[in-house]
């Protein structure tokens, strides 16, 4: 309970409560703060924010149906434009609610988790490609594969902040594992992803009726009387598996900026609601991104650092967001120099004359 000590070391956060919405007290152990203390946030809140991601989710499923046909690339450059407007827009809500500090915390945990999207598209594109799935049928894939992530994500990050709370030491754990992580991505870029030695597509085949085609955009029919599924489910399942996995990596970053499990959650969802979008747009256009995947591999080590040296040499978050905006830049630009380059390629030379 806030406000007892309990035997516990000294609660510093009485004094370095941070600006939140009415009846939350935000204790950030990034900032020196030895326990971490929170009263969850204003019911009211969390139920408005879900009620908008479900509309928004609602009207872009509707409005995709309505169409008919495969999302063009202006289209799924005008829906990420609008995804992000509408996180800016929130952003800005909590910057006005919560104060400087939490919006800026929001701005930097959002960036980075839709930085780290990226590197889901890219498997997602190998996914997609490996089943062959109809283009029609990826966007459904795609939206309950979001909601199966709204609900994988939320257990997860209150998981983490229950473990911060109760073992401080849990921080330097997760820097370790992000440090890993991106080394392990800096040196292993090349590595080739097997999806029928996955666990679950093995279990999957060996539990289930699939169907040897798809159906539509169906997951699942009705033949000679028995409840059969097609392989549109097994892409959904893998997909969710696969997002499960990268949430580990990208969850832990977020912590490195701060532990308010609000903050922390609502910018996780802000980020991979605009991920189907984001993958309309950048998977016929992923081989230019030659080097953001080193990138990624930058950011989920620096910010692996940070939650190692945050005791000691606090790093300010609007650093951080610089930093990782540098990388991000960097990356996409010289990615898109070196791939035009080729592109062209080299000037033909005349044919020799006798």
């Amino acid at each position: 309970m806030v406000g007892q000590n309990n035997g516990a070391p000294e609660n510093k956060c009485e004094d370095q409560t941070l600006p939140s919405f009415p009846g939350v007290y935000v204790c950030d152990s990034l900032r020196g703060v030895e326990r971490f203390a929170t009263v969850p946030t204003n019911i009211w809140f969390w139920i408005a924010f879900h009620v908008g991601v479900f509309i928004a989710l609602a009207v872009d499923l509707t409005t995709f149906k309505r169409r008919d046909r495969e999302l063009s690339m202006r289209a799924a450059l005008q829906r990420s434009f609008i995804w992000i407007v509408l996180s800016l827009a929130f952003n800005l809500l909590v910057w006005k609610s919560k104060g400087d500090e939490a919006g800026l915390d929001f701005l930097t945990g959002y960036i980075i988790e839709y930085s780290l999207s990226v590197d889901n598209i890219f498997v997602f594109v190998l996914i997609f490609n490996y089943f062959r799935v109809p283009p029609r049928s990826q966007h459904r894939v795609l939206v309950w594969g979001i909601l199966g992530a709204l609900v994988m994500r939320g257990v997860m990050i209150w998981l983490g902040v229950t473990l911060v709370e109760r073992f401080h030491f849990v921080l330097y754990i997760f820097g370790a594992f992000l440090v890993l992580t991106g080394l392990r991505m800096l040196f292993d870029r090349d590595a080739e992803m097997d999806f029928e030695k996955n666990f679950f597509m093995r279990w999957c085949r060996k539990i289930l009726p699939i169907t040897k085609d798809f159906q539509g955009r169906r997951f699942h029919v009705i033949v000679d009387g028995k409840l059969c599924f097609t392989p549109l489910l097994l892409v959904l399942i893998l997909v969710d598996v696969m997002d499960l996995i990268f949430a580990v990596d990208s969850i832990p970053a977020v912590f490195a900026i701060t532990t308010d499990q609000f903050i922390v959650y609502t910018s996780n969802i802000c980020a991979i609601l605009g991920l189907r979008s984001l993958y309309f747009l950048l998977a016929r256009m992923i081989d230019r991104f030659i080097y953001l995947k080193t990138g990624l591999a930058l950011i989920l080590f620096f910010v692996g650092t940070k939650m190692i040296v945050a005791h000691r040499f606090p790093i300010p978050n609007w650093i951080s967001l610089l930093i990782i905006l540098v990388i991000l830049i960097t990356t996409i630009t010289i990615s898109l120099a070196v791939t035009k380059r080729r592109s062209n390629g080299p000037p033909t030379a005349p044919p020799d004359r006798e």
